[in-house]
């Protein structure tokens, strides 16, 4: 009975965290892209430090898991500097989640951090039809009602979207829609890709991150000197930088590698609350500080997709039984009128 408190609370625990982090993360990037005093940073920069960090921590939880430094070496040789095919089919997730990160960055500079975070539920769609094409998974009929109803959703939501007040910078909504559009488009597809490679080998989870966070590091770097190369020679690599800032790169980080962590102690049902929980925190945090204006429009479209996340992390039925169940009803029909 201990043991499943204990596990009641764990879970309890890992969803406020994904809740928070989610909701904080958003919130924040959107605070130091629109209204922070300051100069602005450059955002190519910061998702290079969180790609540096990211690997840092990978190390840390590899030398933890592996348990000795040798150990540690031994991994490090052979699946890292002697696979630079590994390498290679790493670098792919890793530069789709590098344009992604940049475009979280240029929708929260344009689009308020609620109406993003609503819109952004539409990786849940797309990472559908990545599993089906290239998992060979298949959908519910639930499932795939609860996706048309979250693209409904996310339609109302931007059918009008929410002004915001206190943002008193140049905004294009369209151009925050397109960049959310790449940014589920690259979510769903690196999502899949990753866990094929997962499943694909018993090699460590630390170990692929730390593949493909070395290949991250590289086109985050590269990233940076085609698109602010001459600025940030000009005013430094750092410049801009606030503790706002460092507070949005420190999530960035941890929030990525908490979330693949604590996924394997929920269930989808939680994960759905957590991402419904994050939309109504980002709501109430951006009427607060950016005078966020709701609209009918956005308050229906907001409960619709809340509404489907939650269908689409319910449990699929087991009609393999029932069918096995109803068989034996009808044998036993059978005999009876015999």
């Amino acid at each position: 009975m201990a043991s499943e408190n204990v596990s009641v609370f764990f879970k309890l625990y890992c969803l406020t965290v994904m809740t928070l982090v989610a909701a904080t993360y958003t919130v924040a990037l959107r605070y130091t892209r629109t209204i922070s005093s300051g100069d602005l940073y450059f955002s190519t920069t910061a998702v290079f430090i969180t790609e540096v960090i990211k690997l840092i921590l990978s190390l840390g939880m590899l030398t933890k898991e592996t348990g000795s430094p040798v150990r540690l070496k031994n991994a490090l040789v052979e699946h890292v500097f002697c696979s630079p095919k590994e390498l290679l089919k790493l670098s792919v997730p890793s530069l789709v989640y590098a344009v992604q990160n940049n475009m979280a960055f240029l929708a929260l500079s344009n689009l308020d951090a609620a109406v993003y975070q609503v819109t952004y539920q539409l990786k849940i769609p797309c990472t559908a039809l990545c599993t089906v094409l290239m998992l060979n998974r298949s959908l519910s009929r639930l499932q795939w009602f609860s996706v048309f109803m979250l693209c409904g959703g996310v339609t109302l939501v931007q059918w009008k979207p929410a002004e915001a007040t206190k943002v008193q910078i140049e905004q294009n909504p369209l151009v925050g829609f397109t960049a959310i559009a790449v940014a589920v488009l690259c979510s769903g597809f690196a999502g899949v890709y990753f866990e094929k490679v997962l499943k694909s080998s018993d090699t460590s989870l630390w170990v692929r991150n730390i593949q493909m966070y070395l290949s991250g590091i590289v086109v985050t770097l590269i990233g940076v000197y085609v698109n602010d190369g001459d600025k940030v020679l000009e005013k430094g690599f750092f410049f801009g930088y606030t503790p706002w800032v460092c507070f949005v790169v420190f999530l960035a980080s941890v929030g990525g590698l908490y979330t693949s962590v604590v996924v394997k102690y929920t269930d989808n049902i939680m994960k759905g609350f957590s991402a419904a929980a994050a939309i109504v925190l980002s709501t109430v945090a951006s009427v607060i500080l950016f005078g966020l204006h709701i609209t009918i429009f956005f308050a229906s479209g907001a409960i619709l997709v809340c509404v489907s996340i939650y269908l689409y992390g319910l449990p699929k039925q087991d009609t393999s039984r029932l069918s096995r169940k109803d068989t034996d009803n009808e044998s036993k029909q059978k005999l009876i009128t015999v």
